[in-house]
C-alpha cells in the first residue's frame, strides 16, 4: 500500500471499521479519559484538579525541536531503499499520519504497538524501529551540514601502549592498564606507604622502644627513674648517648595518672620533656623557666579542661606517654654528686598524691645491657601500631593518620595484614632504613654541613629548627631531616638548636675523613682540636658504632675522651689537642686514644659544653679527621 492509500485508510482497521466505535458504532472510551467507557471517578478529578494546567505551547516546542533533531536521518529520502526499507518507510508515514500539532497531545497508533503519548516518540522511534535499517542503509547527512571540530588532544596528557620502568614494563589499552600492570603498580603503592610511614615514623617508633624497654627494667610507674649513677657506658644500646653527663629518665603517663608534678632541684642541668612522638613539650632545669634554680613542673593531658593550681611551671601535652629526660654535670670529673642530686632531689607524682607523694624509685643502670632502639624490620610496624592504638587518636595530624590506615594502622582495628602485605612492608622497612642510614651517614642537603663541602663536619640539627620548619614553614617541613636526627638521637627541645653563648650545648658529628672516606676500625686516624676550644664548661668526643647509632663497644667500655675527666690526656706544644682512633694506643698517647674495632666503622660526636662565640662565628673549627701510616703514629 502506497502512502497515498494508506493516508485515506487512516480511520479505518482491517475491516474497514471506523477507529474507536464498536460494531453498533457508539464510541468507544478512549485510553486517555479517565475511568472505563468515558467516565471519570471521583478520585480521579479530584487528583486533576490540584495538578497544574500543562504548558501546551512549551511542549509543542519542544517536540518540534525534537522532531528537527532527528529529521535529518530519518526521513524516508536519507534511507537507501532495499530490503526492509519500504517497511520502514510506511512505518514513518504511520507515525507522521496519526502524530497531531508538535508530536505531543495526539493518540499516536502504529502497527501493532499501543498507544504513545511522549514528546521523545522521535528519539525511541530512531534508536529501535529503524536501528537493524539504519546500521545497514544510513547515508551521510547531505555535503552542506559540516562534522564538527573536535580538537586534537594534547600528546602530553596521553598514556603510551608501553613504558618500561623500575618496576618493570608497565603496558596499557587505549590507557588502560592490563592486570599485570594493575598489580604492579597496586604493590608499589603500597610498599610506597610503607616507606613514607618509616620515615615519618621513626619519631614514634623510637619513642616507643624507649618507652617499652625503659618498662622492661622496672620504669613502669611515674616515680620509677632511671638513673646512670655511675654514667652510661656501651653496654646499654642508647642512641647516641653520652658519657659526660648523668642521665635521669622517666616516663608519665597522663592518662592512666592525670596530672603529673615533676619537682627539679637547685643544680640541674638541662632538662626537657617529649611527648610520644619525640615531640617538644617543655624544658627544666637550666634551659627551663627555673633557670636552673629549680621548680615544680605540672603536665596536662591533651583535652585537659580541669582546675590548674598555682605555683607550678605548667605545660600540655599533646600525647598521654611522655618522655623525662634531665642531664647532671660532671662535679671534678666525676658523677657522684649528680647522682646524689637526682636521688634526693627528684620527684615526680601524680597531683593527685600531690599531698602525700609517693617515695622516688631510682633504678640505676650503669653497666646495665638493654636495648632502647627501634626495629628496622616488619616488627617496626608492630611498634607503631601499639602507640596508635593507646594514645589519643588527635596525636598524629589527618594525613600521617591516613598513610598509617592505608597500610592497615588503624586506631580502635586489629593490625593483621596478609602474607603479601607483609612482605610488601618487611620489604618497606628495608628500603627505609636504608634510606634513613643515607639521610643519617651522607646526608646530601647543604644546610647540614658546618663548614664548606671540603669538610665533613655536619650538624645534628639540619636546617637549625627544633620543628623542622624551613624558613619558619614558609617552606613547609624538612621531614628528611626529621627522620635523620631521630633515626640517631633522642632529645627534642629549642635550646639544642639556639645560638646561646656559654650556655647549652652544640654537636658536630663526623662520619668520614679528610678524603671523605667512611672511618675504618681497623685503620689509625687523628683529629686535631685548635688550641683554645671554645667552651665555658668542657668539651668530649665519643665514638660511635653505625649500626647501633649507640657506643661503639670495646673493652674501653666508655668510647670517649673529655676536657674533664681525663686527666693523662695531653695536649701538644701549641695548645692544641689531638684525639686518636685506633684498635691500639700509639705509644706515649695513651690518654688521648680512644679505642676501634677491627672488622666494625665508626663515627664521632664532637660536644661542646657552654659553647663560646668563636664557635658560632666559626672562627675557631675542628680539623679533619686524617688517616695516619701506624709507622707514624707511634706503632712499632
Amino acid at each position: 500500500m502506497n502512502e497515498t492509500a494508506r493516508r485515506k485508510g487512516q480511520g479505518k482497521d482491517n475491516k474497514g471499521k471506523e477507529k474507536g466505535k464498536d460494531k453498533d458504532g457508539k464510541s468507544k472510551g478512549k485510553r486517555d479519559e479517565k475511568g472505563k467507557n468515558g467516565k471519570g471517578n471521583k478520585g480521579d478529578q479530584e487528583k486533576d484538579a490540584s495538578m497544574p494546567p500543562r504548558d501546551l505551547e512549551r511542549e509543542a516546542g519542544q517536540s518540534q525541536r525534537e522532531q528537527q533533531r532527528f529529521s535529518w536521518f530519518v526521513q524516508p529520502e536519507c534511507l537507501q531503499k532495499g530490503d526492509g526499507m519500504q517497511e520502514a518507510a510506511n512505518l514513518l508515514a504511520d507515525l507522521r499520519a496519526y502524530g497531531h500539532g508538535a508530536f505531543g497531545e495526539a493518540e499516536l497508533v502504529t502497527k501493532g504497538t499501543k498507544a504513545v503519548d511522549d514528546t521523545s516518540l522521535w528519539s525511541a522511534f530512531c534508536a529501535f524501529a529503524l536501528q537493524p535499517v539504519l546500521k545497514q542503509h544510513f547515508v551521510p547527512p547531505p555535503s552542506n551540514m559540516s562534522a564538527p571540530d573536535l580538537g586534537a588532544v594534547p600528546a602530553s596528557i596521553t598514556t603510551k601502549d608501553e613504558y618500561d620502568t623500575c618496576l618493570g614494563k608497565l603496558t596499557f589499552v587505549d590507557g588502560l592498564p592490563d592486570d599485570a600492570t594493575v598489580q604492579k603498580v597496586y604493590d608499589n603503592l603500597d610498599r610506597s606507604r610503607g616507606v613514607s610511614a618509616f620515615l615519618d615514623m621513626v619519631p614514634m617508633a623510637s619513642l616507643e622502644a624507649l618507652r617499652n624497654n625503659m618498662v622492661k627494667v622496672g620504669v613502669d610507674a611515674c616515680h620509677k627513674i632511671l638513673l646512670m649513677e655511675g654514667l652510661m657506658d656501651c653496654r646499654s644500646l642508647f642512641l647516641t648517648g653520652n658519657t659526660d653527663t648523668v642521665y635521669a629518665m622517666g616516663l608519665m603517663d597522663l592518662n592512666r595518672d592525670g596530672p603529673t608534678v615533676i619537682e627539679v632541684p637547685a643544680g640541674a642541668g638541662p632538662g626537657l620533656v617529649n611527648d610520644a612522638y619525640f615531640r617538644y613539650v617543655g624544658d627544666m632545669g637550666a634551659p627551663g623557666p627555673d633557670r636552673g634554680a629549680g621548680g615544680k613542673y605540672l603536665y596536662l593531658a591533651p583535652g585537659y579542661d580541669g582546675t590548674v593550681p598555682e605555683g607550678y611551671f605548667v605545660a600540655k601535652s599533646t600525647s598521654f606517654t611522655n618522655w623525662i629526660a634531665l642531664r647532671g654535670f660532671l662535679k671534678d670529673g666525676k658523677p657522684d654528686h649528680a647522682a646524689q642530686m637526682w636521688r634526693e632531689g627528684l620527684k615526680v607524682y601524680p597531683l593527685s598524691k600531690a599531698s602525700s607523694p609517693p617515695k622516688t624509685e631510682v633504678i640505676n643502670c650503669t653497666g646495665k645491657i638493654f636495648n632502647t632502639i627501634h626495629s628496622n624490620d616488619f616488627e617496626f610496624y608492630e611498634e607503631l601500631n601499639s602507640v596508635i592504638q593507646y594514645e589519643p587518636i588527635d596525636v598524629l595530624d589527618p594525613e600521617l593518620r591516613g598513610n598509617l590506615t592505608a597500610i592497615g594502622i588503624m586506631k580502635g582495628r586489629p593490625f593483621k595484614p596478609d602474607q603479601r602485605m607483609k612482605s610488601l612492608l618487611t620489604e618497606a622497612a628495608a628500603i627505609g632504613n636504608a634510606t634513613s642510614r643515607a639521610l643519617s651517614f651522607a646526608p646530601r642537603s647543604k644546610t647540614a654541613r658546618i663548614y664548606d663541602e671540603s669538610s665533613e663536619w655536619v650538624t645534628a640539627f639540619d636546617g637549625g629548627d627544633y620543628r623542622w620548619l624551613v624558613e619558619d614553614g614558609a617552606g613547609g617541613r624538612n621531614a628528611d631531616a626529621r627522620t635523620r636526627f631521630f633515626y640517631f638521637a633522642t632529645g627534642n627541645t629549642p635550646a639544642m638548636v639556639m645560638k646561646m653563648v656559654d650556655r647549652g650545648s652544640q654537636y658536630a658529628l663526623v662520619c668520614k675523613d679528610a678524603k671523605h672516606r667512611y672511618l675504618d676500625g681497623a685503620k689509625v686516624y687523628s683529629l686535631k682540636l685548635p688550641p683554645n676550644v671554645p667552651v665555658k664548661d668542657f668539651w668530649s668526643v665519643v665514638v660511635y658504632d653505625p649500626m647501633t647509632r649507640s657506643m661503639l663497644k670495646t673493652s674501653q667500655l666508655f668510647p670517649c675522651r673529655n676536657s674533664v675527666s681525663h686527666a693523662d690526656m695531653k695536649q701538644n706544644p701549641d695548645g692544641s689537642t689531638t684525639v686518636w682512633f685506633a684498635p691500639s694506643a700509639p705509644a706515649g698517647c695513651e690518654g688521648n686514644w680512644i679505642q676501634t674495632v677491627a672488622g666494625k666503622m665508626w663515627w664521632g660526636c664532637l660536644r661542646l659544653y657552654g659553647p663560646g662565640q668563636a664557635w658560632f662565628d666559626q672562627t675557631w673549627r675542628p680539623g679533619e679527621v686524617h688517616e695516619v701510616e701506624p709507622s707514624t703514629a707511634g706503632y712499632a
